[in-house]
């Protein structure tokens, strides 16, 4: 089923564990992550991004019709817009909720291009999550590590001048594979979850360990960003039954087992395993108007 990511991330917040946030990338990974969540009766939520494929109003449309066909709550969300653009298109190809990434300007300007963005969202019944403090590149920990942490003051202020619905902390992880070992501020998140109103989302989930999302999630994470381990598991299955000769054939099956895998042990770590619910359907303007769920 189809559902807002306030509601998600809302009851996440509550009752203490994250919902892993899954970049699939074609109708192979966001079949196998569905799958995979319904397999643990498991929230999930399913990203997307302008990074990923050019046919973005076809696939939007496909996340839609999966989402709501599924057993289990499911989010689509458009993942990381850098500018204005990206966002106005994430929303026109109906996804509703969208991440407005300003984090690489400085204050004052990510404060201004997300509260524009916030309003013209909101307008149209779809949510957002913002990102202050910077979460860096994991080639780039000694220095992406330790700078651009999110202030906590700021960030209820941020969120008291923008109404954004979700916040992206930067509190010692990094994007794609680290350089070093990942070093959290739980000490810092525990600021931010005490202060901060809206739930928190972690980035850079991939290679941070197992024990620090698990903890980060107990402490306040509601939602975990993994892209480069899904990938990561599925060259591994690849490569560990072999793609020779005719066994090329099983490149697909094989693929997705590995995805599915790891979808799985995420959502354990993440402690939302059979933390699904049953909900009313929230179906967008498009689907409403073209699409009806089968009997």
């Amino acid at each position: 089923m189809l559902v807002s990511l306030n509601e998600m991330l809302g009851r996440a917040k509550a009752e203490g564990y994250g919902v892993p946030a899954i970049s699939a990338a074609n109708e192979v990974t966001l079949r196998a992550c569905i799958e995979a969540a319904e397999k643990a009766n498991s929230p999930v939520i399913v990203l997307t991004g302008y990074y990923m494929t050019d046919a973005l109003n076809y696939y939007g449309r496909m996340v839609e019709d999966f989402a709501v066909r599924a057993s289990v709550p499911v989010v689509a969300m458009w993942d990381h817009s850098s500018n204005f653009k990206e966002s106005i298109r994430g929303i026109r190809a109906g996804f509703p909720s969208i991440m407005v990434d300003r984090s690489s300007l400085n204050y004052e300007e990510n404060l201004a291009q997300t509260k524009e963005l916030v309003r013209i969202a909101h307008c149209v019944d779809i949510a957002v999550e913002a990102e202050l403090g910077h979460v860096g590149k994991g080639f780039n920990y000694d220095v992406d590590g330790v700078s651009s942490l999110t202030v906590p003051d700021e960030a209820v202020q941020f969120v008291k001048e923008t109404e954004c619905d979700c916040l992206a902390v930067a509190i010692g992880t990094a994007h794609g594979v680290y350089k070093g070992e990942p070093k959290l501020h739980f000490d810092l998140l525990k600021e931010l979850a005490e202060k901060v109103p809206v739930p928190l989302a972690l980035h850079g989930g991939s290679g941070t360990g197992d024990e620090n999302i698990s903890k980060a999630c107990r402490m306040g994470i509601s939602k975990v960003n993994v892209a480069n381990e899904l990938m990561r598991a599925c060259y591994d299955a690849l490569q560990a039954d072999g793609m020779e000769g005719n066994n090329i054939y099983k490149f697909w099956p094989v693929l997705e087992k590995g995805y599915k895998a790891k979808c799985a042990h995420l959502f354990e770590v993440c402690g939302c395993a059979g933390k699904a619910w049953n909900a009313p359907q929230r179906l967008t303007a498009k689907v409403q108007a073209g699409f009806k769920t089968e009997a």
